[in-house]
């Protein structure tokens, strides 16, 4: 039996990589922002359509500097409805996550329940971007300007994305991509701040270093995150494809919805408008009507050699770190807590072929028969 799993990485031909390796071996540049690093920030910088960009070896390094360089303290207002970098980011920093409920239908933080949490205490909002689908962004800068607030976009699922015709890379503070081996454009691991101005990213780029600004001078605590060449030659070769490849998941995602349409108690989310969209994952909920319950329906799959996620089951606020926190009380969360017993993430990636999307819709559309 052919096993399927919820993702998996995209790999150009082997040989088309072989001479970036060569070039490395020829020019003994391994990594402290060789020539393929200096290429893939600004490249990638032109494709996303933002200005400064800083590559990291992987996202939740990007993630954890990103808070460092803005000073961010005491306590900082998240999503229960993430992978749990996005929280434990903050915990590195010392600093409190405070959890607020999620929209029902965006799965992404609640404005409404945003302005209800902050306190005294609060220096930043840490929203994410959930399955690449935007944020409120409007509504939470506003918020963030009336009570002097930061926003650290977490945009690990959003590498591509458009909102109202320019890259959604662009709002809050900052905004922290992902290039681990599941996402839409990777470089095996990888990650990136953005950048509104040349200064925060000279900060960052100390930061990332260990903290120098120079041959002797150390101005911070930095920490050692920089991504080596290797990766960021296997991204410059990654962008030459990533547009077919979104492409490709963007048919995936047509045929899940039309093939799964007609089945009673599963739901497909639609896309969000005014979005240029990335497909980097295709969420289903399952409803009280379906004849199993999610966690069968994972099964059943499994079963049949699908590997399919619950993203995000267990809410973060649930692992043992976080649970005790006042805002982790489940009665706080109702919305995140309903979403996370129903999602179930099916397999989408540029290889997926289209016998293996009717085997899965096959086997939820006859569930009982």
């Amino acid at each position: 039996m052919k096993k399927i799993y919820v993702t998996q990485p995209y790999l150009p031909p082997l040989e088309e990589f072989i001479p970036y390796l060569e070039q490395i071996w020829e020019s003994k540049w391994l990594t402290n922002g060789g020539p393929f690093h200096q290429e893939l920030e600004s490249k990638l910088a032109d494709y996303l359509g933002v200005e400064h960009l800083a590559l990291f070896a992987n996202g939740t390094l990007a993630l954890v500097t990103a808070l460092k360089s803005l000073r961010i303290a005491g306590e900082v207002i998240t999503t229960p409805f993430s992978f749990v970098a996005s929280a434990h980011s903050l915990l590195w920093n010392g600093i409190k996550p405070v959890f607020v409920d999620i929209h029902p239908e965006t799965f992404n933080l609640d404005p409404d329940k945003i302005e209800a949490a902050i306190t005294p205490h609060t220096s930043a909002i840490l929203p994410v971007h959930v399955y690449g689908h935007p944020c409120d962004v409007e509504r939470i800068e506003k918020i963030a300007d009336t009570y002097g607030l930061k926003v650290i976009y977490d945009a690990a699922h959003a590498f591509g994305v458009g909102y109202k015709g320019q890259s959604l890379l662009r709002n809050g503070d900052l905004s922290i991509l992902s290039f681990h081996a599941t996402k839409v454009f990777n470089t095996f691991e990888g990650g990136a701040i953005i950048c509104p101005d040349a200064k925060t990213k000279k900060r960052i780029d100390d930061l990332k270093n260990f903290g120098y600004a120079g041959e002797v001078t150390v101005v911070a605590t930095g920490i050692n995150a920089k991504m080596n060449e290797v990766q960021a030659a296997f991204g410059l070769l990654q962008l030459k494809h990533v547009d077919k490849a979104i492409g490709r998941r963007h048919k995936i995602d047509a045929q899940y919805r039309e093939q799964l349409s007609s089945v009673s108690g599963i739901t497909c989310p639609p896309l969000p408008a005014d979005t240029t969209h990335n497909y980097s994952y295709f969420p289903i909920l399952i409803e009280k009507e379906y004849l199993l319950l999610r966690d069968e329906l994972n099964d059943r799959l499994r079963q049949n050699g699908i590997y399919a996620r619950r993203y995000f089951y267990p809410l973060i606020s649930e692992f043992p770190m976080y649970r005790g926190l006042p805002s982790a009380v489940k009665a706080n969360l109702p919305f995140a807590r309903k979403k996370a017993d129903q999602v179930l993430c099916l397999p989408i990636y540029p290889d997926l072929e289209n016998e293996s999307i009717a085997r899965i819709t096959s086997i939820i559309k006859n569930i009982g028969s």
